[in-house]
């Protein structure tokens, strides 16, 4: 049986400020005090797991054992079919350059492997988001999301973050680079992982 939250703060390990922003405002109605690992001053900690669960739970566990508070983290990425699910797990190692991270050349290094193996459209693809929450006495809760859909080319759109101008999702016309921000955030795979969060552990 999935474990309820009853505190009244809880750290969210991340130091981007537009997750935190979206992850407050969906925790807003729970009246909690929610932090982040740059509140507290904590490094990053080395994600050296090879799924999304334990990347996400390495995160959590380390913002916990360093602030003594449970714990929220994620990890995400997306998943292309036709290159056997890469980037996945090294979603962002694809965009990584001496200058910092560079995500036009991690869309075009997908778009040019999709070709470079003549892989038939729709190049169907998915993001997924998995989130562990996780308690100074060492339990936790995991919760997956996911949305489906296809990488189109070229990029389209000059909102959200990372791979979205050059993924549409099932359903709809845009992208989620040509999509209203609040849209995008109601039907993303983090929208469909925290819907399970809150059934779970806030509901």
């Amino acid at each position: 049986m999935t474990r309820r939250f009853d505190g009244d703060r809880l750290v969210v390990a991340t130091h981007n400020h537009g997750k935190l922003e979206e992850i407050r405002a969906l925790l807003a109605p729970y009246g909690l005090e929610v932090t982040s690992n740059a509140d507290h001053g904590l490094p990053e900690p080395e994600e050296t797991g090879t799924t999304f669960e334990e990347n996400a739970r390495i995160k959590a566990r380390a913002a916990v054992a360093a602030t003594g508070l449970p714990s929220l983290a994620d990890d995400s990425g997306i998943e292309i079919d036709a290159l056997g699910g890469r980037p996945g797990v090294r979603t962002a190692d694809w965009a990584e350059t001496e200058a910092g991270r560079d995500f036009v050349l991690a869309m075009r290094r997908a778009h040019d492997e999709l070709t470079e193996i003549g892989a038939p459209e729709p190049w169907r693809a998915r993001f997924r988001c998995t989130l562990v929450l996780a308690w100074p006495d060492g339990h936790d809760e995991v919760f997956p999301g996911a949305i489906e859909g296809r990488i189109v080319w070229p990029m389209r759109g000059d909102g959200g973050h990372g791979y979205d101008p050059i993924f549409r999702p099932d359903g709809y016309d845009e992208t989620f680079a040509e999509m209203d921000r609040w849209a995008k955030n109601r039907i993303s795979h983090r929208a469909d992982a925290f819907a399970r969060l809150i059934a779970g552990s806030f509901a």
